[in-house]
């Protein structure tokens, strides 16, 4: 039986997003154990707002807290969806920073404590197919599974 936690898409880009934005950690935490959403407002997009933030992952049985704290593993990524989150993750955005094709992301630099928390984070449904050392720490080529 696994231990490690899992998140949906959705709920792994607003909790990156909410980190991306400044939100300082212990306020996410006292924000998601107060089931606070407006706590997420400074933070709130348009498409990426808290809404149903918490009642998605209760429907769904997701660890909020277990996830800001110990980590987690998001349960599938789509294509778009996974360029969505590495830009809320790392700050970084598609296009200019790495590139989105059919099943393949390439040309994404991270660091290498990047590198890990991505390794750590990625769906199962994808791959780190290519990875290289760069200046900067590691150039990585992700690919749908399927593909490989």
């Amino acid at each position: 039986m696994s231990t490690e936690i899992k998140l949906s898409q959705s709920t792994a880009i607003r909790l990156e997003q909410a980190r991306g934005k400044g939100m300082p950690e212990a306020e996410i935490l006292k924000a998601i154990q107060a089931k606070d959403k407006a706590a997420f407002d400074a933070v709130s997009e348009e498409h990426y707002n808290y809404d149903t933030f918490f009642d998605y992952a209760d429907e769904h049985g997701e660890n909020l807290e277990g996830a800001l704290q110990n980590g987690y593993r998001i349960t599938f990524n789509t294509r778009g969806g996974l360029g969505i989150w590495l830009e809320k993750a790392f700050n970084l955005q598609a296009e200019k920073d790495f590139t989105v094709g059919e099943g393949i992301i390439t040309g994404l630099q991270l660091t290498a404590a990047q590198a890990e928390v991505l390794e750590q984070r990625l769906a199962w449904n994808w791959v780190i197919a290519d990875s290289k050392e760069v200046p900067a720490g590691r150039e990585l080529t992700l690919k749908l599974r399927a593909l490989v």
